[in-house]
């Protein structure tokens, strides 16, 4: 089973997010920030669950897709690296740490 590992980057896309969604309702941001936050325990067992994300066409980078936003992941040798959680209506981040 392998381990999800956050990435500094995912972690500040996911307290930005809180931030933005917040300014309407802290509950609901509170709620849709933990709901995306929970979304990769799937990964543990099934890592290649999610789609390849198409602007990368490698089949170790891939995506859970959670109502407007990517999940962007990496498997890795015994883990799986959350690299991004990007709003879908963005230019995609090309800049990804992939290695």
């Amino acid at each position: 089973m392998a381990a999800i590992i956050w990435t500094d980057r995912a972690l500040k896309d996911l307290e930005d997010i809180g931030d933005y969604i917040s300014k309407d309702s802290i509950v609901y941001a509170r709620n849709f920030v933990s709901k995306l936050f929970k979304s990769p325990v799937l990964l543990k067992k099934m890592p290649r669950a999610g789609r390849i994300v198409p602007e990368l066409n490698r089949e170790d980078v891939r995506e859970l897709i959670r109502g407007n936003y990517r999940i962007v992941y990496i498997i890795k040798e015994s883990s799986i690296e959350i690299l991004t959680v990007h709003h879908s209506s963005r230019e995609f981040p090309h800049n990804l740490k992939l290695l």
